[in-house]
């Protein structure tokens, strides 16, 4: 039969009994295995697994899904992939930037130069975790810069990290055809050299307000929050054609959550639990590239 779904485990080491127990599971949750593979390199390695799922709908997914999670194995993660999503000739990617597409949180490194770099990462950590309104906290975090040098910006571009695997990940979709899309809680003045680099096709962040020379400790225009991340993945993905169900988003916070939901596969990238706990798959390791063997890119 032809599989309906593909379960992509991946971990740093894949272990036999690792691997047979989780046949074991799919088996007792109504699927057959129709074809395996193995992949991945020196950082990981990839099972790619071809399923019939008795129930190939949405909520027959999504029953396999939590089944897989309710089971789940240290340093050992499955994503459940619908078919059409792996085979669709064009899809639509769109991440999280901070602590998702690069290793750092912005406004913590901003804020590490008006000697406030503690007391802004604890709100960030608050509000990640969806204990506080982003908007209302964002405005708090960034009031903290007011009367910093403009100058400071180009410091803390200097001082961010690309996620390991990022690029490599970017120019794979690109190669093949797809679209690339990024939607930052951050700031513009950080995210359009990487967005430029990177060759992204969509991008947009928080614009920090800059008069004569200095920052103000305001945002102009409406805040990106985990609102218009939804708003901006349905948008792009429309202006491209491409169906929602041929989407994949990637988050690590709650400002992400309704992005993730929307897509057709939210993944989780070292996220906070209450994101993990909704999101369709995890990546529990530091490679964002784990993202292609997931979307089979």
């Amino acid at each position: 039969m032809t599989p309906n779904v593909t379960a992509v485990s991946y971990g740093p080491k894949l272990t036999d009994s690792g691997l047979d127990r989780l046949r074991s599971l799919w088996a007792g949750n109504g699927a057959t295995i129709e074809s395996e593979s193995r992949n991945g390199d020196h950082r990981f390695e990839v099972l790619t697994a071809g399923l019939t799922v008795a129930d190939g709908t949405a909520a027959g997914i999504a029953a396999l899904r939590r089944a897989v999670a309710d089971a789940a194995q240290a340093g050992l993660d499955t994503a459940i992939v619908p078919a059409g999503l792996r085979e669709a000739p064009r899809k639509f990617l769109i991440m999280d930037v901070d602590s998702t597409l690069i290793q750092q949180e912005v406004i913590e490194l901003l804020a590490a130069y008006a000697g406030k770099r503690e007391e802004v990462a604890a709100v960030t950590e608050a509000a990640m975790r969806g204990e506080l309104d982003f908007a209302q906290s964002l405005h708090a975090r960034v009031a903290v810069l007011a009367g910093l040098p403009a100058a400071v910006v180009e410091s803390v571009r200097a001082e961010v990290k690309l996620s390991e695997g990022a690029a490599e990940l970017v120019a794979a979709f690109k190669a093949a055809g797809h679209v690339v899309a990024v939607v930052s809680g951050g700031f513009n003045q950080i995210l359009g050299p990487i967005a430029e680099e990177l060759g992204l096709d969509y991008w947009i962040a928080n614009e920090l307000e800059i008069v004569d020379g200095a920052l103000t400790g305001k945002v102009l225009g409406a805040v990106i929050d985990r609102a218009a991340k939804e708003k901006y993945l349905r948008e792009w993905a429309a202006a491209e054609g491409i169906a929602m169900e041929h989407t994949i988003a990637v988050g690590d916070g709650a400002n992400d959550l309704d992005m993730l939901g929307a897509a057709g596969i939210g993944v989780a990238f070292n996220a906070k639990p209450a994101v993990r706990a909704v999101a369709d798959s995890a990546i529990n390791m530091p490679y964002l590239d784990a993202v292609r063997h997931i979307a089979g890119v």
